[in-house]
């Protein structure tokens, strides 16, 4: 699973996810593209879930690029501690997506194994998403 090798700090706050991306909305490697149209926080496992399937579904052909990346720190605190006494300890590594965001880019492969991989990898994400592609004129 994808974490940072190392960070400032090692807890974040929790933040809030407002307005669209400001990078990350174009195509830019591949010639199909897996873009979020809500914000949310995607942990690491959700990716490696995704990219498993959509790999799996290419059977290793073609390429992926990964365009997130999980360098937020989520901490909890164990079942039935009482409140106070801190922060508890990091439990996994998240990423704040934006809406309009490329999250996976395929190439390499037919077009109808590229969007029922992107489908199937879409599954596996707590968001609504939109495959793009650059057919349509991005």
């Amino acid at each position: 699973m994808m974490q940072p090798k190392k960070t400032k700090f090692r807890r974040a706050f929790k933040g809030r996810i407002h307005g669209t991306a400001k990078a990350g909305f174009t195509l830019n490697f591949g010639s199909f593209g897996l873009k979020a149209i809500e914000p949310e926080r995607v942990t690491a496992r959700q990716i490696e879930a995704a990219r498993r399937a959509i790999t799996r579904h290419m059977k290793r052909q073609g390429k992926v690029w990964i365009r997130i990346f999980p360098d937020v720190p989520v901490s909890k605190k164990p079942a039935e501690v009482r409140m106070g006494s801190g922060k508890g300890a990091p439990e996994f590594w998240a990423a704040r997506v934006h809406p309009g965001r490329i999250m996976f880019e395929i190439d390499g492969v037919a077009n109808d194994v590229a969007l029922e991989s992107l489908r199937l990898g879409a599954a596996k994400l707590p968001i609504k998403t939109r495959i793009v592609s650059r057919m349509e004129g991005l």
